[in-house]
């Protein structure tokens, strides 16, 4: 009988340790709304990317682990995998999908995942970087730039596939993060550039004429965050970035962006644009309020500036009440470049983290 109980301890124990060894874990994010834009019918949408997500680490000894993360991306209001523009079905793993391994080097990981800029700015952005209009993410802050615009179309824009990405330790509050992809061709469609449809610069299927990559660098040192960036996408678009935020107080956090692109490459006239977004968050209790303006320049195109606020309110760790209004003054029309137009964009919903 106590050899019994002993066997059944020591089992215990094992499995205790090899539970600590090795760890997946199920993640996600519901988020759903109502949204009501200038020239569009009240409907029912999303402020943030909906997401199920599986990651997972494996202890390998000596400070050596192994990781993983998988990523599925799908739109609330209809249950399906999400969609790009025109209603495009994108790929499962949309999010990400990447395996890697991490210790005193850094972390290094293979696969699909947004690139060292796209996934480093976000936190200058006074939105947290979601893809609601009412944010600045997804036009501002990058300069209208796409990190692939090569890729599957309907496919999100600020992503790497068939990538190498590292990103180091942080030494005296500085990081450096880098993402390298291979010129593999991911049947993608026509890309006009310089040519014509009937003969694009780059055709269909066509392999990259280089490696794209991206580099950032962060630094961080008490209530003051910093970075710089620069890439250089498969066409040869290039972009560099420089960001900063300030904790003023516990409660208030400002930030801003200042970004540049060069189409060069595929534009014969008037390839450079610039951006620049200041914003502000101010936590108080439960609420925290979101605000933040900014412009977008491209060369011989009207300007573009959107003025945004925001307030959510905290229903506990994982759950947040959310509205926004926000005006953006934009060229809609490449035909009538010199004409914006005004567009309002209102949305209220709940944001929900498990």
């Amino acid at each position: 009988m106590k050899k019994s109980l002993l066997a059944v301890a020591l089992l215990g124990a094992f499995a205790g340790v090899a539970h600590a060894q090795s760890a997946v874990q199920i993640y996600g994010t519901v988020d759903a709304g109502m949204i009501k834009r200038t020239d569009q019918t009240l409907a029912i949408g999303k402020r943030a990317n909906n997401t199920l997500g599986f990651k997972g680490t494996e202890d390998l000894g000596n400070g050596l682990k192994a990781l993983f993360q998988l990523e599925i991306r799908y739109e609330p209001d209809t249950g399906t995998i999400e969609q790009g523009a025109n209603g495009v079905q994108r790929p499962l793993f949309q999010g990400q999908s990447r395996v890697g391994l991490q210790g005193d080097f850094g972390m290094v990981r293979l696969g699909r995942g947004l690139t060292a800029f796209q996934e480093t700015s976000t936190a200058f952005e006074p939105f947290h970087g979601v893809p609601s209009p009412a944010g600045f993410q997804t036009d501002l802050t990058v300069a209208g730039y796409t990190s692939d615009p090569l890729g599957l179309v309907g496919n999100s824009t600020n992503r790497f596939s068939n990538a190498l990405f590292y990103n180091s330790p942080e030494f005296s509050g500085f990081q450096i993060n880098t993402t390298v992809a291979t010129k593999e061709a991911n049947n993608n469609a026509p890309f006009v550039g310089r040519g014509s449809p009937a003969f694009p610069q780059f055709p269909a299927n066509f392999e990259a004429p280089v490696n794209p990559f991206s580099v950032s660098g962060t630094y961080k040192n008490g209530p003051v965050a910093a970075m710089l960036a620069y890439e250089r996408n498969a066409v040869e678009h290039r972009l560099v970035s420089a960001a900063a935020s300030m904790m003023v107080s516990p409660s208030l956090k400002l930030m801003g962006s200042y970004t540049r692109q060069d189409r060069a490459t595929t534009v014969l006239a008037n390839p450079k644009t610039k951006a620049w977004v200041l914003g502000a968050n101010y936590t108080m209790g439960p609420g925290k309020f979101l605000a933040g303006y900014g412009q977008k320049s491209p060369d011989g195109v009207a300007k573009t500036k959107q003025f945004s606020l925001g307030y959510e309110y905290s229903l506990s760790k994982r759950t947040y009440l959310y509205v926004d209004a926000s005006r953006k003054q934009a060229n809609v029309n490449l035909a009538t470049p010199g004409v914006t137009t005004k567009i309002n964009h209102y949305d209220v919903g709940v944001n929900h983290a498990f």
